[in-house]
This record gives structure tokens, sequence and C-alpha cells, in this order.
């Protein structure tokens, strides 16, 4: 049985794949923050031995989360195992079991969009952040890559995409 959430009517006005692009979009930033942290060297004294090994390694984490979103992506958007293969270096069966389980794991998320906590009485949400509550990540993604200045003086340089577009003809997902 599928239980409702409270962000169901924002969710449905994007595609299945352009949440599977939030969620990329989302894990990118991270990797993008963790990416930062490791430049400043004004506190490398004050860092424990091995500290920046730590921070590192946090940084491959968030980068593979993000790879599995971006194969996830992919997928949504009708990309083969072949041609997700293709940029992995891998072969196609490979590739397919390597992501597998996060492919499933999203799937199944849209189906049981709930599991509850260890005390059996919180319900917590199976997707993403980015793909749970779209519209407060489109605003903030937006808010984002406009601080960045990522090539663009665009406000809306994420809930503009073409793969953002409302079901709507002409409609905007994200109310300005």
């Amino acid at each position: 049985m599928t239980e409702t959430t409270p962000y169901d009517a924002d969710r449905a006005r994007f595609s299945r794949s352009a949440l599977a692009r939030l969620v990329l979009c989302d894990h990118a930033v991270d990797v993008s923050r963790s990416a930062e942290g490791l430049v400043p060297t004004r506190h490398d004294p004050d860092t424990g031995p091995g500290g920046r090994v730590s921070q590192a390694a946090r940084l491959v984490e968030l980068a593979e989360r993000a790879l599995a979103s971006a194969v996830i992506y992919e997928r949504e958007r009708g990309s083969s195992w072949a041609e997700i293969a293709q940029y992995l270096g891998i072969g196609a069966g490979e590739a397919e079991e390597r992501f597998a389980a996060d492919v499933d794991r999203w799937n199944t998320a849209f189906e049981v969009p709930y599991r509850l906590d260890e005390t059996g009485r919180k319900r917590i949400p199976q997707l993403p952040t980015a793909a749970y509550d779209p519209v407060w990540a489109c605003k903030h993604l937006d808010l984002w890559a406009y601080i960045r200045h990522l090539g663009t003086d665009d406000k809306h340089a994420v809930s503009s995409g073409p793969d953002m577009a409302a079901s709507e003809e002409g409609a905007s997902p994200v109310t300005p």
C-alpha cells in the first residue's frame, strides 16, 4: 500500500527524470562543498594527524553517491546500461551489477515512500530530500548556483532547465 507524503502534489509536477536530476544536482553541491573544505591551509596546524585524509575520503564517498545519482538520472532519461558503461570504462553487465541496487532503491522509494525508524513511531522518507521536496530543492539549488555565479547570472539556473518542465505546457514547476 502506498502512503501519501506531504509533498506528493509538488512532486507530481515533476517527471521522475527531473526529480533524479535534482538529486544529482544536490549531490554535486555536496561534493563541491566537501572539496572546498580541502582548499584552505590556514588551519592545518589545528588538524589532527590524518585529518585531511578523512576529509578526502569523505569527498570520495560523496563523489560515489553523486555517480550513483548520475546513473539513476541517466536510466530515468532512457540511457541504456551500455551507454552508461561506455563512460565508466566497463562493460554493460558490470555497470548494471554495480548500480542495480541504487536503481532498485530509487524505484522502490516511489512505491514505499516511508520506512519506520527503530522506535516504530517516526516515518523516514525513502526518497532523497531533493526528490521528496523538489520545490525546496529547486529554490535551494537555484540560489546556490546564483551565488556561485556558475557561468551565468541566471536566478533559475537549475529550475529553468528543460527537464524541469511542469506537466502543464509552459507552466513553471517552481513558484518564483
